[in-house]
């Protein structure tokens, strides 16, 4: 993974994608901010740039990745492997579903993954440092290099699903305090129930996270 850090951009997800589009760079690739003006977050609204957060978003070809990844819950293993980041440095942050970063009942950071043709296009914020108001910030000091080397090596480790998900079950226990958004309408995930694929049972329906 070639990585590359810029002091300011108005979009790590946006800046990697036209790099893509007009081949300047070619996965695996990932780019990182350390400050970010017009960030994107999930269903189209933004996430806020605040200085001394992280950053990050990356672009990698499924043929790299193992195979056993259901597509898509692509968004649950990349945060996942985060996570185990997280935990290594001893934060007690989790996951909700399918794609937020959580310490306690605050959310402190979220993924959002596209894939064009072959390849995965991932984006990734998390406050380090400060938060915007009902937001919270990581539990324990962490820089954004640790974060971002900790996170490529976890992804060169090519870490089956199977034991990503037996984690990840444990944390949807907490999801079900929670709400979701599924077709832009809130839902409770009090009564879901989490499939080995990443997505859930709910009213009878199988949800998956897109996103």
């Amino acid at each position: 993974m070639q990585v590359e850090f810029f002091q300011s951009l108005p979009s790590t997800q946006e800046f990697l994608i036209e790099a893509l589009k007009n081949g300047e760079i070619k996965p695996p690739h990932m780019i990182v901010a350390h400050n970010q003006t017009k960030g994107i977050g999930s269903r189209g609204n933004s996430w806020e740039g605040l200085g001394g957060n992280l950053f990050m978003s990356f672009c990698i070809s499924e043929d790299e990745l193992p195979s056993d990844i259901p597509p898509p819950s692509i968004s649950i293993y990349f945060s996942m492997l985060m996570r185990e980041v997280l935990s290594e440095l001893g934060s007690k942050c989790w996951l909700k579903w399918p794609n937020d970063f959580y310490v306690d009942e605050r959310k402190i950071g979220g993924t959002l993954t596209n894939k064009v043709d072959e390849i995965y296009i991932c984006g990734m914020g998390i406050n380090l440092a400060s938060a915007p108001e009902n937001a919270g910030i990581l539990d324990i000091k962490a820089s954004v290099d640790e974060l971002v080397w900790g996170f490529v090596s976890m992804l060169d480790k090519k870490i089956l699903w199977k034991p990503i998900f037996s984690k990840f079950r444990i944390d949807f226990c907490k999801s079900k305090s929670f709400i979701t958004h599924i077709a832009n309408r809130a839902v409770s995930l009090q009564d879901a129930e989490i499939c080995d694929d990443g997505a859930i049972l709910l009213n009878g329906e199988k949800v998956y996270s897109l996103r």
